[in-house]
């Protein structure tokens, strides 16, 4: 009977060291820098440490061609600005979304790689300016969904607020802006800020425009949308 438990438990340790999950956290550009990357990567790095997952962080493509993508649950492409991927680095990515990868964009993911057409399909919609940081009402459009299943359904916060082009159809759209509540929305009354959709080879495509001001990284509610969004993508 001892060697039984014995065995049990060697098996159920060796099942848990190798079921952590891991997570690129990509975060080049070429273009505007946001003043809260630091801030960023070291929340999503704590969140990591508290859920479990291990993470990696670059700020150099290469690493995309470098290393072995399958490796990673989840690749998240945080405050990423311009034309970072090379011919070489859009194929790796790509290849690694089609052997069922998943996807998390965060904030200006969606101001990145404008002349590669798969990747704004992925993302879901392109970045179209933006008024200046101000507060404005977010509208909670599927309270029991996991991304967002914690907040009021008006949830009233300040960041920077993206306008979009280029939206997709059949988003699943989590979060809208109530462009009646601040100034500058140019998207009327369909203004999705976050969003997420099932990519064609079984993985995720998840979104949020929140996250532009470094106050962002130590918002709890934010902070769990967050850790929320990571294990939804992951998630069979």
């Amino acid at each position: 009977m001892r060697l039984i438990l014995v065995l049990s438990f060697s098996l159920l340790l060796s099942s848990s060291l190798t079921s952590q999950e891991n997570i690129l956290i990509f975060c080049e550009t070429d273009g505007f820098v946001h003043n809260s990357i630091d801030a960023g990567t070291q929340a999503l790095q704590q969140l990591g440490r508290e859920d479990g997952f291990s993470t990696t962080v670059s700020r150099d493509s290469r690493f995309l061609v470098e290393n072995e993508l399958n490796q990673f649950d989840l690749i998240i492409f945080f405050q990423t600005t311009g034309d970072v991927l090379n011919s070489e680095e859009q194929m790796e990515f790509q290849n690694y979304m089609d052997n069922g990868g998943n996807f998390f964009g965060i904030h200006s993911a969606a101001d990145t790689e404008y002349n590669w057409s798969w990747y704004g399909d992925l993302v879901g919609a392109y970045f179209d300016g933006h008024p200046e940081i101000q507060q404005a009402e977010i509208v909670v459009k599927m309270p029991d969904h996991i991304t967002v299943g914690h907040l009021p359904r008006k949830w009233e916060r300040t960041d920077e607020w993206y306008n979009y082009k280029d939206i997709n159809k059949g988003l699943n759209v989590l979060l809208t802006l109530n462009e009646d509540s601040y100034k500058g929305g140019e998207n009327g009354d369909f203004h999705p800020i976050a969003w997420y959709q099932n990519y064609m080879a079984g993985g995720k495509s998840v979104y949020t425009g929140l996250g532009h001001t470094i106050e962002s990284y130590s918002e709890p509610d934010f902070l769990e949308h967050l850790s929320r969004c990571i294990k939804f993508a992951m998630a069979d």
